[in-house]
């Protein structure tokens, strides 16, 4: 509605409905049901350390694609020192047993992981026509469809109530997980490299951990500083790492006179 409202035309080409149907199963569909339903026997945590390894998976893609990214070494070690960071963040305050149920949790947030950056690929390369509302928009909606079936199709319906706390937990969702996050997501990835916006799952993991100290007040131990300092240095030097890859050095050229 607010693409529509702003004179965007709606998408009619068939090679980008497809593609906005790839990308919205991939991302928002396989992607976030992934993460939803392993959190059933995977410590939160835990799940946070799993889906840090998506820079790993966008450098992965982007060095199979033709003509893809380089990471380079700088790079390489900012991503290697930012997750030591993520892993000393999370893990003192995770538990759980490691048992099958864990292992396929665990599993199964690496394929929605994988599936979200091939998406956010796929949305980067071939998506660059569609404005970012209306491809955050049509994203939405079939991933959404995409969740709802499944969740319809296993019976979710009879366990679901409506209560004042999760009425306003579902519009905070929306309005700010949906509407804000996920475009601005979207946006971003038509101006910022792949693999420096994969970085954003290193910081969500420290975000959660101030807020968690500001609104709930939930302890903010040395560790956490240090793990969060460790965090932002390794995105620091992977940001240093790209605009280095992209000097170009002038070397002057004598010119020769004739004798």
């Amino acid at each position: 509605m607010i693409a529509r409202l702003r004179g965007e035309v709606v998408p009619r080409n068939k090679r980008i409905l497809v593609e906005l149907l790839i990308v919205g199963l991939l991302m928002v569909g396989i992607g976030n049901l992934s993460v939803v339903w392993a959190e059933q026997w995977v410590p939160s945590g835990i799940a946070a350390l799993l889906v840090a390894t998506a820079p790993f998976w966008a450098a992965l893609l982007e060095r199979f694609r033709r003509n893809g990214e380089r990471i380079g070494a700088r790079r390489g070690i900012g991503m290697l020192i930012g997750f030591v960071g993520v892993a000393l963040l999370v893990t003192p305050g995770a538990s759980g047993a490691f048992d099958a149920h864990f292992v396929l949790g665990a599993l199964a947030v690496q394929v929605g992981s994988m599936c979200w950056q091939y998406g956010t690929m796929r949305g980067k390369y071939n998506l660059t026509e569609v404005s970012p509302f209306m491809s955050s928009a049509f994203q939405m909606l079939i991933g959404g469809v995409a969740v709802g079936i499944v969740g319809l199709s296993i019976g979710e319906a009879r366990r679901l109530t409506w209560t004042r706390e999760g009425i306003v937990g579902l519009t905070y969702l929306a309005t700010f997980g949906s509407l804000l996050a996920y475009t601005s997501y979207v946006y971003a990835l038509k101006k910022i490299r792949m693999t420096n916006l994969s970085m954003y799952a290193y910081i969500n993991p420290l975000v959660a951990v101030l807020l968690g100290w500001l609104i709930l007040h939930e302890q903010l131990t040395w560790v956490s500083i240090l793990a969060m300092c460790i965090i932002l240095g390794g995105v620091a030097l992977v940001q240093s790492g790209g605009r280095l890859s992209h000097r170009t050095v002038e070397i002057p050229v004598r010119e020769e006179t004739a004798a």
